[in-house]
């Protein structure tokens, strides 16, 4: 993990934290995954570090951009446009992210019930991306943080 990207997850896990996340730092370590470390376009343009689309009844802004889905039937990797949602700050991002994990329980249930970090990530991959290896990534980024961050002072789960 370089600098820039430990950097990235000391800026957000306060905020996730203050959003009131479950499992701040994973749930920092999913960010850094869906925004590619806070550089996508989508994050740049509007602060949506989860990829969130937007919500049938819009609260914020709208962000028209194209996206990859992963084509379980043929896989493979599909762009197709989508719309999303631009916050306000990241924090807003994390806190609309928590209140669609609650909303969408039926899915999310066993997610928000977790026990450790690890189980909440294997939960909530399951229906939250197109990406097969999704949670594998995210727990990849969590470990490496986990390592490092002792050395740099950072915040741990």
């Amino acid at each position: 993990m370089d600098i820039a990207q430990t950097q990235f997850l000391v800026k957000v896990i306060p905020q996730a934290t203050e959003a009131g996340h479950i499992w701040p730092v994973m749930a920092a370590c999913e960010a850094a995954l869906e925004s590619n470390w806070g550089r996508s376009q989508l994050a740049i343009q509007g602060n949506n570090v989860f990829g969130m689309k937007q919500h049938v009844v819009p609260i914020y802004k709208t962000i028209n951009l194209p996206t990859r889905e992963y084509v379980k039937e043929t896989g493979r990797y599909l762009r197709v446009p989508a719309q999303w949602v631009s916050y306000p700050s990241i924090m807003e991002c994390f806190k609309d992210r928590m209140n669609t994990l609650r909303r969408l329980a039926m899915y999310y249930g066993p997610a928000l019930a977790a026990t450790t970090p690890l189980e909440y990530i294997t939960e909530v991959s399951k229906s939250w991306s197109t990406d097969p290896e999704r949670a594998s990534k995210v727990v990849s980024i969590y470990d490496e943080y986990q390592l490092s961050g002792s050395s740099t002072g950072a915040s741990k789960q």
